[in-house]
């Protein structure tokens, strides 16, 4: 039993049962499969978590949602069984999956609070308070070897709704991969007897060549001279705080592209928005180099395309490098390119390329000096699980930031404002003086676009 202070007007508290193991439904193969050589690199050998909410429903009210998909999960494990097993490392620190059926780990939880007073909808992103009590850190279960590959936690609501919360070895899958078996697992809770979605392995599609061959360059991986320039921030500065773009701060930014861009994503400005002003804010060196990364999906990239059912990792990263002084002194449209670029140079060549890089550096993990990195989740589809309950009002990223480097990262979400417009969420972390800073960047640009920025919770944007 634990207390919770998730803001000034919310304690509640959380009674949780010790953790099981939920083994699959039926025997499963006995073997061992290997990860993809764009699963097992350094810096995705962490835990991510997920979490969704759910509100009362009548037509399942008289359904105990930690029973219903506690069955379902056993079920679901059956056609999912490598997350039932253990990851071991073998010669070469090649990951692999012993498929020994032993279970992932699952708890049930009683929360002597409401949904709705967790605020209103467009409140709920990420970062969650008390994410510790509504996704339990069950001792010794955090490692990336021998240890269980999913950590689910099932919390009961007073209101008759549920959070669903899961935590995920970022080595077996990205975001879209665990959104698939979610939505297994949701189709099986149900009543259907086997997921629309065959899963499907093959990681094999996604190893290097033999002999492997690094046809590109990739700033993501390389080495940085640490003698030299700012590091990374330190983990004890740090304050994070979700701005939100809606339509009004899109036009706003798209008002500042040069017209030899072309067409401009959503994603792309306000991406180089957030980069050019976290680095003005961090007031670097001049000459120091400063990187932005971003996670791209391959399945467009490759041919033939990943099967429909694979869910392993199925992206790579692509890098923009220039120095503070050309990011900071040269117009939004600088930014901006650098950012298409990143995107735009990313083909199958440069896929097979990081496997093979991956292989012939023993591994490595991406670069963290200076670097900025952004995961896009609002397509991911975890709004639309649904266990029976409904669509969660949430569903998603549970916090702000990946990789075992939090504070380099930015994970864009998706939510509705209070007017019901679909807005894009971005978390960033800096420490408190360069967040005041980077806030002030941000509102500058958006009036030197003639587009006020708001006050928090009455706009389209605001920061927490």
């Amino acid at each position: 039993m634990a207390s919770c202070h998730s803001s000034p007007t919310l304690v509640f508290t959380v009674r949780r049962r010790q953790a099981e193991l939920i083994a699959p439904a039926k025997p499963t193969p006995r073997e061992v499969k290997k990860l993809s050589d764009i699963d097992d690199q350094e810096g995705l050998r962490f835990q991510i978590p997920f979490i969704q909410f759910y509100g009362n429903n009548k037509e399942s009210s008289m359904k105990d949602p930690v029973e219903v998909i506690r069955k379902a999960l056993t079920k679901t494990l059956v056609f999912y069984y490598p997350f039932a097993g253990r990851l071991r490392e073998g010669p070469g620190r090649k990951l692999m999956v012993d498929c020994n059926g032993e279970g992932v780990l699952f708890i049930e939880a009683d929360a002597d609070v409401t949904l709705h007073q967790f605020g209103p909808s467009y409140l709920l992103h990420p970062p969650f308070p008390c994410l510790e009590e509504l996704l339990h850190d069950v001792p010794g279960s955090r490692g990336v070897t021998n240890c269980p590959l999913l950590l689910i936690q099932v919390t009961r609501l007073k209101c008759g709704g549920f959070i669903f919360a899961l935590r995920l070895n970022h080595s077996m899958s990205d975001g879209f991969g665990i959104a698939k078996f979610m939505k297994a697992l949701a189709e099986i809770a149900c009543g259907a007897t086997e997921p629309s979605l065959t899963p499907v392995w093959c990681r094999e599609l996604l190893n290097a060549r033999n002999p492997p061959r690094i046809s590109r360059t990739h700033h993501e991986y390389e080495v940085e001279n640490k003698a030299k320039g700012t590091m990374m921030i330190p983990l004890n500065d740090v304050v994070q705080r979700c701005f939100f773009f809606g339509p009004r701060e899109v036009a706003s930014l798209r008002s500042l592209v040069p017209k030899h861009l072309g067409r401009c994503t959503t994603f792309e400005v306000i991406t180089a928005c957030m980069w050019r002003c976290r680095i003005r804010a961090l007031q670097l060196d001049p000459e120091d180099d400063v990187r932005f990364i971003y996670t791209i999906n391959i399945n467009a990239k490759v041919n033939p395309p990943l099967p429909k059912g694979y869910y392993g990792n199925g992206f790579v990263l692509s890098a923009a490098v220039t120095t503070s002084r050309r990011l900071c002194e040269n117009p939004f449209g600088y930014a901006l390119e650098l950012v298409k670029n990143a995107k735009s140079n990313v083909d199958e060549e440069y896929v097979r390329s990081t496997s093979d890089l991956i292989v012939v550096k023993g591994r490595p993990h991406q670069a963290t000096t200076r670097s900025y990195l952004v995961s896009n989740t609002t397509r991911i589809g975890l709004d639309e699980v649904d266990f029976g309950w409904g669509k969660p009002i949430y569903g998603g990223p549970a916090t702000g930031g990946i990789t075992s480097f939090p504070q380099m990262t930015s994970v864009y979400v998706s939510c509705k404002n209070h007017k019901g417009e679909h807005v894009i969420v971005v978390p960033i972390s800096l420490p408190a003086k360069a967040m005041e800073r980077f806030a002030t960047e941000l509102e500058g640009m958006l009036r030197h676009a003639s587009q006020p920025i708001m006050g928090a919770h009455q706009g389209l944007m605001s920061f927490l």
